[in-house]
């Protein structure tokens, strides 16, 4: 077997900067930390927080009064934000700044009286959260058909904005079907699907028609994990997304010359090199790494996470200090990546 691993893959800058936050909060505070929603979209990065006492909940109103609650990378609406204020809570938002930047862009729009069409999956975290800021003027479109279905107020007065971990297949053809029916329609001042999305599914996209089989690791709620599978599928390749090794299934290789392994961007490092050792010992295969152009995105830690540690005596990450998402694949996991011989990718992967 002959296995083209793709990089980037696996975390990236608002994963990394979120499951720091969790991380540093757990190595100084002895007190529990609680955090609203899973912190990422991925089960084994939860239960490893979860074994280091950290509770997660979707109910505000069971967290003790003055506890330490971190907002997930997917944000909140406002209303989940008021109820930790009433709760005295001290709240440190990991959310992921190209969601913040979604929010801006809803309440921006909101306040221009501008009808706001939400493409997304209504029941994923992100799109709850974004919807809060301005339920009165935003109805999300989830499909082809809900484009073809949705009125609006005023044509002349209508924008789009788009969940950041879409496919970019899907959210292509809703879009076509929008700028028909509503041509003054706005697009948001830049991408809404972030960088990562859109180089994971450009490798896949770019390479799917040259393998018989694509693996996508990443856990069944991460939109950005399933939507992988689902460009493989779109451009022919069969495709199986897994959480971890234990779920492949030997069926689904059988006949395999050339597979495709990537991961979504909040699945760990480790389990990937599981799933590599696992083709290299069952299925005697040669590596070889995908290099498309690298990511240097970076950010920062929370101001308020500064905040909260501040208050609490304990000493404060100076200002600005950006969170790598490489340094935090390795020691987060405590795995070095390992490294193949290089093949270049092209196309339209930032």
């Amino acid at each position: 077997m002959r296995v083209l691993l793709a990089n980037p893959r696996g975390f990236c800058a608002g994963v990394a900067m979120a499951v720091e936050v969790v991380d540093r909060l757990t190595n100084v505070l002895e007190e529990p930390i609680y955090v609203y929603h899973d912190i990422v979209h991925n089960r084994h990065v939860v239960n490893r927080f979860e074994a280091k006492g950290v509770v997660f909940t979707e109910a505000i109103e069971t967290i003790p009064e003055g506890s330490v609650l971190v907002f997930s990378a997917h944000g909140v609406s406002p209303e989940v934000r008021q109820k930790a204020k009433a709760r005295k809570l001290r709240a440190v938002d990991a959310t992921c700044p190209l969601v913040t930047k979604v929010h801006g862009e809803a309440i921006r729009y909101a306040k221009a009286g501008l009808d706001i069409l939400l493409i997304g999956h209504a029941d994923h975290q992100e799109v709850i959260g974004t919807r809060g800021e301005a339920p009165g003027e935003i109805r999300v479109i989830e499909s082809e058909a809900d484009a073809e279905a949705i009125e609006v107020f005023d044509p002349s007065k209508v924008v789009y904005l788009t969940q950041t971990t879409l496919s970019t297949d899907d959210a292509g053809r809703i879009i076509t079907i929008l700028k028909r029916r509503f041509p003054a329609i706005k697009a948001p001042p830049g991408e809404d699907i972030c960088y990562a999305t859109t180089n994971r599914q450009g490798v896949v996209a770019e390479f799917a028609d040259q393998v018989d089989r694509v693996l996508v690791i990443g856990s069944s709620n991460s939109s950005n994990s399933v939507r992988l599978a689902e460009i493989a599928e779109n451009r022919g390749t069969k495709a199986m997304r897994i959480d971890d090794v234990r779920e492949i299934d030997p069926q689904f290789l059988d006949g395999a010359g050339r597979v495709l392994v990537t991961a979504g961007a909040s699945a760990p490092e480790d389990l990937v090199q599981q799933v590599i050792a696992h083709l290299r010992a069952n299925y005697n295969a040669s590596i070889e790494v995908i290099n498309a152009p690298g990511e240097a995105m970076e950010f920062a830690l929370p101001p308020t996470m500064r905040k909260v540690l501040s208050a609490e005596g304990h000493e404060v990450p100076r200002e600005g200090i950006s969170i790598d998402a490489d340094r935090v694949t390795r020691e987060w996991m405590g795995r070095e990546a390992i490294l193949f011989t290089p093949i270049t990718a092209k196309g339209n992967c930032l």
